[in-house]
């Protein structure tokens, strides 16, 4: 039995509950963007359950909000193959350095960084906790075993995506990336998951800001992968910081008011670095 794989860490509940609600950049369900569920889908079923794509329509302002417009910077710093080394540039130097520039000024950030600090685990100053912030998401290591070249990083793998091989993605968990590349081309959706114990319907689907599905993206399949909806940036950073510092490397349960969810976590090289973060509906 995994620690918190069943009973709800209340003290990071209530943290990462305070700073869903302090979330302003998130996006409105049929305000902001729509999605189309379509079909559901199984693990091992490669039968495409869903014609169209997931996003009906995103409006355009939100992706130009600072955070999300700095975030979107990012995601093409990146080669997606695993086991071939990262070049990273002084110009993306800079474009890591402004995105956590403003999400640092954001109410889940500045929770975050007021609870962690308050237990120990990131400087208190605003430049300490910064140089951690980059460190945590943006130093590259080792991923590929056996390879010496350094091929990702915590942000690629959580929030661009990885390929491994011809054939499976891995990663990935970040709906603007899932969206930009869907309306790119490159990103074909195939199914949700419904949620068990409710039971979801395709419309309560489209309302819900935490879902799980399938599709291939480039030419490998991402047979299941879960992310949320319409979340900031700075929300998503907030929160898979708090969870990787503060629950010792381990998955964590939340209770948080509008989701019952275990944020999945994998550490690298002794614990130093985010293997992996995302969210799983309980």
């Amino acid at each position: 039995m995994e620690r918190n794989a069943f009973s709800p860490n209340m003290e990071l509940s209530h943290v990462c509950d305070q700073m869903w609600k302090a979330d302003s950049n998130r996006l409105v369900p049929e305000v902001d963007y729509a999605i189309d569920p379509q079909g559901k889908t199984r693990f091992h079923s490669r039968s495409d359950q869903a014609s169209d794509p997931l996003f009906t329509w995103v409006n355009p302002e939100a992706l130009r909000k600072p955070t999300y417009d700095a975030f979107v910077k990012l995601l093409d710093n990146y080669a997606s193959e695993t086991g071939k080394p990262e070049v990273v540039n002084q110009e993306e130097i800079n474009e890591n350095r402004v995105f956590i520039d403003r999400i640092y000024d954001t109410g889940p950030m500045e929770i975050a960084h007021k609870f962690l600090a308050g237990k120990g685990l990131v400087p208190s100053d605003r430049p300490g906790f910064k140089k951690k912030l980059y460190q945590m998401w943006f130093e590259l290591y080792q991923r590929t075993r056996g390879c010496r070249v350094k091929d990702s990083s915590g942000f690629e793998h959580v929030f661009v995506g990885e390929t491994r091989g011809k054939e499976e993605v891995i990663g990935f968990h970040n709906w603007i990336q899932f969206y930009l590349q869907e309306k790119a081309g490159v990103v074909d959706y195939k199914g949700f998951f419904p949620n068990r114990n409710k039971r979801m319907s395709t419309d309560a689907m489209k309302e819900c800001q935490l879902v799980t599905i399938q599709f291939s993206w480039k030419s490998g399949v991402k047979p299941i992968g879960s992310s949320f909806i319409g979340t900031s940036p700075e929300f998503e950073m907030a929160l898979y910081t708090v969870c990787f510092l503060a629950g010792g490397g381990h998955d964590v349960h939340l209770d948080m008011e509008d989701y019952d969810v275990i944020i999945k976590i994998h550490t690298f090289h002794g614990g130093k670095y985010i293997g992996s973060c995302y969210p799983q509906a309980v």
